[in-house]
């Protein structure tokens, strides 16, 4: 009777005097400063631009979503404690991490979460290039991997640079999702409209309204906008069901547009933009894809 309860505060034990132990650090996140204890032994991480900063810094997730959705990440082992959306809360207590991370689609989970221990919001949505360089900082910080955090942000601030003097003078842009037969665009201060903002490239239609799922458009409106440039991302790839953007976009409205008379629609590796938005991989693959494409 009294056995079980004393071995499991015995077991506990150790965890709390290294949480105990361990010098707090403060973190910029999407909800503000937040203190956690630094160097987490064992991390649970349900958002996907994270696990992408957190492999490039070198530290592997000890919980994952079910799913990652992109190529890059395939060595990561993945030790489901729920989805993108929901966590799992018996696996994770199983796993009993020390910190969790959330963000993105899971980001309303916070207040779920920070009972089982303590839960950071890395969110990135607003000013993404920002963000991104401010996740690598803080990952490194926490990690105790801050030379290599410095060497990501020199690489990822050289990639943008070099994609920057890519688009510059190369005429307007237009960025389509397409979902199966549905087309949507999106600009500035949308979930891709930071392709306009840090690259300077400028819009081929300037009143989008910048909502999470784009505007929904026409061909006709694609043909009278009149793109120099066509960027597209296809959701349906991006989330491992059969490509369809190219077959999509395949009629004349498309086809008569600058960007399609001059072969300049650009059909992005849509995993790491759509799913991972931020991360490292996925913005310095985003930009260098940009960077040859404007650079034909």
């Amino acid at each position: 009777m009294i056995r079980a309860p004393l071995f499991g505060l015995l077991a506990a034990l150790p965890l709390a005097v290294t949480m105990a132990q361990a010098d707090p650090v403060t973190l910029l996140t999407a909800q503000g400063e937040v203190s956690v204890p630094a160097a987490p032994a064992k991390v649970a991480v349900f958002d996907i631009a994270a696990i992408d900063t957190l492999t490039a810094l070198g530290v592997t997730p000890d919980g994952t979503p079910d799913k990652l959705y992109v190529d890059y990440l395939s060595d990561v082992p993945v030790n489901p404690v729920g989805t993108l959306f929901e966590p799992d809360l018996e696996a994770l207590a199983q796993l009993a991490p020390d910190l969790i991370i959330v963000g993105g689609r899971s980001s309303t989970q916070v207040d779920a979460l920070s009972p089982i221990a303590p839960t950071i919001d890395m969110t990135i949505w607003e000013d993404i290039p920002a963000e991104a360089r401010q996740r690598i900082e803080a990952y490194g910080t926490l990690f105790g991997r801050t030379e290599q955090a410095a060497d990501l942000l020199a690489t990822y601030d050289a990639i943008l640079t070099a994609a920057k003097a890519a688009v510059a003078g190369k005429g307007t842009a237009l960025i389509l999702q397409t979902n199966g037969s549905k087309v949507s665009a999106y600009g500035k201060g949308s979930r891709f409209g930071w392709i306009h903002t840090a690259l300077d490239l400028p819009e081929a239609y300037a009143n989008l309204n910048p909502d999470t799922h784009g505007d929904a458009v026409s061909f006709e409106f694609i043909a009278q906008a009149n793109p120099d440039w066509l960027i597209v991302v296809d959701r349906a790839a991006a989330i491992g069901e059969t490509a369809s953007a190219q077959a999509t976009l395949d009629n004349p409205l498309v086809a008569g547009t600058t960007a399609g008379q001059k072969g300049q629609i650009i059909y992005m590796s849509s995993g790491p933009i759509y799913i991972a938005g931020g991360g490292y991989t996925s913005i310095t693959t985003t930009l260098s894809e940009l960077t040859a494409a404007f650079s034909k």
